[in-house]
């Protein structure tokens, strides 16, 4: 046997994989600059709980009821562990394969039952067949189809690893992004909230001066229908922050109908992310580890579709244990054996193996494709992140500044009015405008921690493709005494 497994490795025939070259080269650094300091190696990205990163307890809660409790991540997992057991069946053809097949019968043979050339009379006759077959099959892999059966399905369980730590990363990066505009919007409604307060006391204001016969019934329309305005947008906001409290109870498998998120303040500004040079990336995203090990696969079918070129051969043997009474059946005499060998040799198979040859390497050449553009793919989603955080700290840091200049023209307009020097037209518009104003710094704030969230994404979340390599079968020893 082990004369044959060494023949077979010498006449093994098929591709040797090796990782295809990405589309170009890595750069050197990434295009857009970040708005903060690089942080230290100390610093990086915590590996399997990236979330820590923004030191958020609440977030860190969340997360760890979505490991737990998310269907679509238990179900992930079980794709795993259907890929692990299929991984086995692939080990299994490269021990001999034993049956067993016993059988007791009583039969009765017919008086006129056909018997080619025979003309005496016939009788019937009753008899008794006592058999214990065994039979005994193994596959010598000369060229390779076992060995590459199992390199596939290896290929394919890594594959379904990374697969799974994707799912891990986008459903843990959905569900942080949904907290953080949930802060946000909780942050908008105190600041429509606070304009709501404002605008009472406005209205207050001008009902007296108008009941003091200085202001005008316009005036006091004008203020209660920009109060009744700005309530209707507390209404809108407790909406949509309605919505992304029931999408965070779906991703950590909690009923929506009773689930709640306390109202929670808004982090000030994202924390550094910590970058790493661009071909890191290659490492660190499960989606590419997931494309690159297609690849594997692909390159595996192929050696199988070459393998069907050559001789199938097969080792058999079987023996046993036949007698027509019960009392011999284990007698020497009733032994039975044979041994033999099959050699399969395609000839003319109409084209079939040809084909099937073609399609496998037509299926490699496009899973090389689909890892080079996972690679583009990864590095413009970076390159977007970080481009997002650097726009979306400039417009708030300018934004911040429209803030106070809304706040200081509202202050402006109310003395003007209060002194008769102007109408309350323009209080209601400096008010109009320092809502919107608010509204907006707030929403920048709350889409900066979103970018920060989907930067780490897009960095594989910590990462590393060295965590799916001990995912892998080999043929062991105790297999072969295994059904």
């Amino acid at each position: 046997m082990m004369a044959l497994v060494g023949l077979a490795a010498g006449c093994t025939v098929g591709p040797r994989y090796s990782r295809p070259a990405a589309p170009v080269p890595a750069p050197d650094a990434w295009k857009t600059q970040p708005p903060w300091e690089q942080a230290a190696p100390k610093d990086a990205i915590p590996k399997g709980t990236w979330w820590q990163i923004f030191h958020d307890p609440a977030l860190d809660a969340y997360e760890q009821q979505l490991l737990q409790a998310n269907q679509s991540l238990v179900a992930a997992r079980d794709r795993l562990s259907q890929a692990r057991s299929l991984a086995r069946v692939a080990t299994a053809e490269m021990f001999p394969q034993v049956s067993a097949d016993p059988s007791a019968i009583r039969e009765r043979g017919s008086a006129n039952r056909p018997l080619n050339g025979f003309t005496q009379p016939v009788l019937p006759y009753t008899q008794n067949v006592f058999t214990i077959p065994f039979s005994l099959s193994y596959e010598a892999d000369l060229f390779g189809r076992v060995r590459h059966n199992v390199e596939a399905a290896n290929a394919s369980l890594q594959s379904t690893a990374a697969d799974l730590q994707n799912v891990q990363l986008v459903l843990t990066a959905e569900l942080a992004a949904d907290y953080f505009t949930l802060r946000e919007l909780d942050a908008e409604y105190q600041v429509v909230q606070d304009s709501v307060g404002y605008e009472r006391k406005g209205l207050d204001l001008v009902n007296n001066r108008h009941e003091g016969g200085v202001a005008s019934g316009l005036e006091v329309a004008q203020q209660a229908a920009l109060l009744d305005s700005t309530v209707s947008q507390l209404s809108l906001v407790q909406q949509s922050r309605a919505q992304f409290e029931h999408a965070i109870a779906v991703l950590i498998g909690q009923p929506a109908s009773s689930f709640s998120v306390p109202v929670g303040p808004l982090r000030e500004a994202p924390p550094p992310v910590p970058l790493g040079v661009p071909s890191g990336v290659l490492e660190r995203r499960p989606d590419i580890s997931t494309a690159e090990r297609m690849m594997a696969y692909q390159n595996a079918q192929v050696g199988i579709a070459r393998a069907a070129f050559y001789p199938h051969i097969t080792l058999s043997g079987s023996g046993g244990l036949d007698s027509k009474d019960l009392a011999s059946l284990f007698n020497a005499s009733s032994l039975i054996w044979s041994l033999g060998a099959d050699a399969f040799q395609p000839i003319f198979q109409g084209g079939r193996n040809r084909a099937n040859l073609a399609a496998a390497r037509a299926a490699y050449d496009q899973s090389v494709a689909n890892y080079r553009q996972s690679v583009l793919t990864a590095f413009q989603q970076v390159e977007d992140g970080i481009s997002n955080l650097s726009t979306l700290s400039q417009a708030l840091a300018t934004q911040s500044a429209a803030v106070e200049d809304a706040r200081r023209a509202l202050t402006i307009a109310n003395n003007r009015y209060v002194g008769g020097v102007t109408t309350y037209l323009d209080v209601i518009t400096a008010q109009t405008v320092l809502l919107t104003n608010q509204r907006l710094a707030t929403q920048l704030l709350g889409q900066q921690m979103v970018s920060a969230v989907y930067l780490v994404k897009a960095l594989g979340g910590g990462w590393d493709a060295s965590d799916i390599n001990h995912e892998q079968v080999h043929p062991q020893p105790g297999q072969i005494v295994q059904q």
